[in-house]
């Protein structure tokens, strides 16, 4: 997009720039290059808890859900990895070709995501831009980074960009080393009301961590490639308010992960998982008439797992269908207001396994051009299949017991929301219950080598206030989240929960955009946290307050380059965002980047 500021009452075009989300102030890392998956950090609605830095692992919770009870989605496109939910955020596209993230929770819960009991994260495509840009940077520890993407228009509503991404770094302590390259294609085409993407992308990432699972002070490491070839096509029927979305895709994620880097490894690595996923489906919105209208999804997924340890499943390939049908009416209440009903049913089944009838119920009271443009309550279940690291692990054995008896996970949520706006001011207030019936958590017990996949029945509620307000010269992201937990575990013996019980009892972010001048900017991300007690984070912290700072320089002499300089975990906080795991130190980078 492009931007103008003024200065001394005369205005400025800067050129294009690329806003990943608006809710946060830095759009790129510290430590390696942009993933989708960075924007996430400080957004207000999620709590992205990371292993080393985020695009290197990150678990990502939402509404006090854990790793897999959050989806993600790229164009309509319900990614997947059946192995675990670590890997949900493996989405290997570059993330200046996607739309900002959308947060589905409540009745989106239903009707926007799959395999999700929590919430879900929903990326769109952005159109291709002609140009590009290059930046590179280099920081504390040998970190360096490249970032490329280029965009050309055919004419006749035919673009084509392509990107490549490289990053490495020592680590900023032994076996803390990193690298990773990441490359894109997306060949799009835009006609009036419709939309075509066809994208081919693939990463390769290695990364080390102490403690990167286990709490065991092991230099482990991972080692991912992740191919993703995808196609969607969407169509806006604008006088109906109606649309259709299709799609496939294939994705492949082979994983070699090593508990001792040092350890002699045979012809059979210990720890190599390769799983495929397979889908196509699509959703529509139907219009019987101006006020009332159906939506409709329906997607068939298939996967499959081929590892050296787990080995101790029922199966190891699944076929997953998952679709609904939902109602939403609009009943005039006079004076430009509107009640609004929706309501309907999922279904969630795959081939192994019980499947799983999905109500969802919501009505909204919508004023227009009041205080309080929307007030809406409403009622969702979802449900998730389990992962194979969960059913096909060893029970009796080795560093991730699993548990052969898991079944189906479902919650229930019902949450109340109210929107405001008032002057510069816009935002929301929502609460929230959730019950989670055997969901699946990982446990440690005193004199157990390793963690434990166990079921829980969980009762999640909260409170979440979001604030926006935007004037000439400062952006200002406000957050903040009370959560509280019930856990019952049954027969299970469990000394602590690495996921379930590792959440926020308060999580306060505020993210400021400050225009000191037509060529000067400041970014600042903040969160405040005070953590639930948990007995396996080693430091014993349970409060953090973590900042990331970023300032930016257009060089008057040449307007399409801009330098930074950026710091990560400015006040060095040494907080476990997952118990056990240590975490990154402050990190300092400076850049440069050339737009064209």
């Amino acid at each position: 997009m492009a931007a103008t500021v003024r200065a001394q009452g005369e205005s400025l075009d800067l050129p294009k720039f690329t806003v990943l989300s608006p809710r946060v102030a830095n759009q790129d890392p510290v430590a390696t290059v942009a993933m989708p998956v960075s924007s996430l950090r400080f957004e207000p609605a999620v709590d992205l808890q990371a292993r080393n830095f985020a695009e290197g692992q990150a678990d990502v919770a939402i509404r006090g859900g854990i790793f897999a009870n959050s989806s993600f989605s790229v164009g309509g496109l319900p990614l997947y990895d059946p192995q675990t939910g670590h890997y949900y955020a493996e989405v290997p596209v570059a993330p200046a070709m996607l739309g900002a993230p959308g947060v589905a929770v409540g009745a989106e819960l239903a009707t926007r995501t799959w395999n999700a009991t929590a919430g879900g994260i929903n990326y769109g495509w952005r159109p291709v831009q002609a140009g590009g840009e290059i930046a590179v940077s280099a920081g504390e520890f040998g970190a360096r980074r490249m970032d490329l993407i280029s965009g050309y228009d055919f004419g006749g509503g035919w673009g084509l960009d392509v990107a490549a991404a490289y990053s490495e770094s020592d680590g900023p302590f032994a076996n803390a080393d990193h690298e990773i390259a990441r490359y894109t294609a997306r060949l799009q085409h835009l006609d009036e009301g419709s939309a075509s993407n066809l994208v081919v992308a693939y990463q390769d990432k290695f990364f080390g961590w102490p403690n990167l699972y286990t709490p065991f002070n092991s230099p482990e490491t991972e080692d991912l490639q992740t191919l993703l070839i995808a196609g969607t096509h969407r169509r806006e029927f604008a006088a109906e308010e109606g649309w259709l979305e299709l799609g496939a895709y294939y994705r492949r994620n082979d994983d070699n992960y090593a508990f001792n880097r040092f350890s002699p490894v045979g012809p059979v690595p210990p720890f190599k998982h390769t799983t495929t996923v397979a889908a196509a489906g699509g959703a529509a919105r139907w219009s019987l008439d101006p006020d009332t209208a159906i939506e409709t999804r329906l997607w068939f997924l298939t996967d499959d797992l081929e590892s050296t340890s787990l080995r101790f499943g029922r199966f190891y390939s699944r076929h997953h269908l998952t679709g609904g049908a939902y109602l939403d009416h609009r009943i005039s209440a006079g004076a430009g207001r509107t009640i609004r009903l929706k309501g309907g049913f999922g279904y969630d089944g795959a081939s192994e396994g019980e499947g799983s009838l999905n109500p969802m119920a919501e009505v909204s009271f919508e004023q227009p051009g009041a205080t309080w443009t929307r007030w809406a309550a409403g009622f969702a279940k979802a449900s998730q299949a389990p992962s194979y690291t969960a059913v096909a692990g060893n029970p009796n054995g080795g560093l991730f017991r699993g548990n052969p008896d898991l079944g189906r996970a479902t919650s229930d949520s019902f949450d109340v929301t109210g929107e405001f706006a008032s002057g510069d001011w816009t935002g929301s207030i929502g609460a929230f219950y959730r019950w989670d019936n055997e969901l699946i958590d990982w446990t440690f017990r005193q004199g157990v080598f390793g963690r434990s996949a166990s079921a829980v029945d969980l009762e999640t509620y909260g409170i979440e206030v979001f604030a926006r307000r935007s004037v000439e010269n400062l952006d200002l992201v406000l957050g903040y989240s009370w959560l509280g937990k019930s856990a019952d575990y049954g027969s299970v013996v469990a000394d602590g929960s690495f996921y379930a019980l590792n959440f926020p009892n308060h999580r306060l972010t505020a993210a400021f955009t400050w225009r000191i001048s037509d060529r000067l900017e400041l970014r600042l991300d903040n969160e405040v946290r005070w953590q639930e007690p948990n007995p396996l984070r080693i430091n014993g912290k349970d409060d953090a307050f973590l900042s990331s700072l970023g300032v930016y320089w257009q060089v008057p002499s040449m307007s399409q380059l801009q330098l930074s300089l950026q710091v990560d975990n400015l006040w060095d906080s040494e907080f476990e965002e997952i118990p056990a795991v240590p975490a990154a130190p402050r990190m300092a980078a400076v850049g440069a980047r050339w737009r064209w």
